[in-house]
């Protein structure tokens, strides 16, 4: 994975957890070990970003803040990785190993991922984690028009619904080019 990078996407105890302010639930936990071992298996030979949602608490001039229950407030069990990604991250956190606070949908908008791709001559997203057809959209949508190419891990990504699982993957292949492996 020389010019390739892996993106995890929000897999946070708030969007995958049972308990999770705005969990996706059994559908995103089951991505737990998949995730894990891609991870493991390009640590060595690649960056791996993990661009992460975080809110202020009581943040209502937010425009998420008028369509969802709070979430991935800074500082909180909610924003924390999800399961064993959680002391994974912790354990492998390094100058390749990062995570990237974003404030929007799109791991692109308003963050510094685009000039840390660019630095380090990425052509080539992988792309996990949740929601399908939110963060993991968004954030392709973005990729595709600064010129990336996209992979989506169909056993990686998840949303809240069947339909939107099925939409998302269908956009990702027709509308952006995806590989979808």
């Amino acid at each position: 994975m020389n010019n390739e990078s892996l993106l995890i996407i929000d897999y946070t105890n708030d969007f995958v957890a049972t308990n999770g302010a705005l969990s996706c639930g059994k559908p995103g936990q089951k991505l737990e070990p998949y995730i894990i071992n891609l991870a493991d298996s390009v640590k060595k030979n690649s960056f791996i970003y993990l661009p992460t949602d975080i809110h202020e608490k009581n943040d209502t001039f937010h425009p998420e803040s008028k369509l969802f229950p709070i979430h991935n407030q800074k500082d909180t069990w909610g924003r924390e990785f999800y399961g064993d990604l959680n002391s994974w991250y912790k354990k492998n956190n390094s100058d390749s190993i990062k995570i990237i606070d974003k404030t929007r949908y799109s791991s692109f908008a308003g963050t510094n991922l685009d000039i840390l791709l660019q630095e380090r001559k990425i052509d080539t997203l992988h792309l996990v984690g949740v929601c399908s057809d939110i963060c993991i959209l968004h954030t392709a949508v973005d990729a595709y028009n600064l010129g990336y190419k996209l992979i989506i891990h169909k056993e990686g990504i998840a949303t809240f619904t069947k339909n939107g699982q099925e939409w998302s993957l269908e956009h990702f292949k027709n509308s952006l080019g995806a590989t979808i492996v």
